[in-house]
């Protein structure tokens, strides 16, 4: 019998991200991906490092992303005193029922 999760909300139109944590590891990234870019064109690989250029840039679209909805607020950032959306009512249902497995 297969197990069957829960669903705690309406997690594709209100999905919550850890942007903390996406922001240590696109930091994480950058830093990286600088450093190889940096190391790649003293060693006289340019290919390598334009590569590295390219993900570096990439990774600071993403940290600027995340450092923007970090400030938006609680709406982007939800705390620990925020309650997960009420899950949706599936049809010609009650939202308090379940079905049985």
């Amino acid at each position: 019998m297969p197990m069957r999760l829960i669903r705690t909300g309406d997690e594709p139109i209100h999905a919550r991200s850890p942007l903390r944590m996406r922001l240590g590891l696109a930091t994480w990234g950058l830093l990286w991906t600088l450093g190889g870019a940096v190391a790649f064109a003293v060693a006289g690989r340019p290919g390598w490092a334009a590569a590295c250029g390219a993900l570096a840039v990439v990774t600071l679209i993403d940290l600027v992303l995340v450092i923007r909805h970090i400030r938006q607020g609680p709406h982007y950032q939800p705390g620990r005193d925020v309650p997960p959306y009420a899950p949706i009512a599936e049809r010609g249902r009650s939202p308090g029922r379940r079905r049985a497995p």
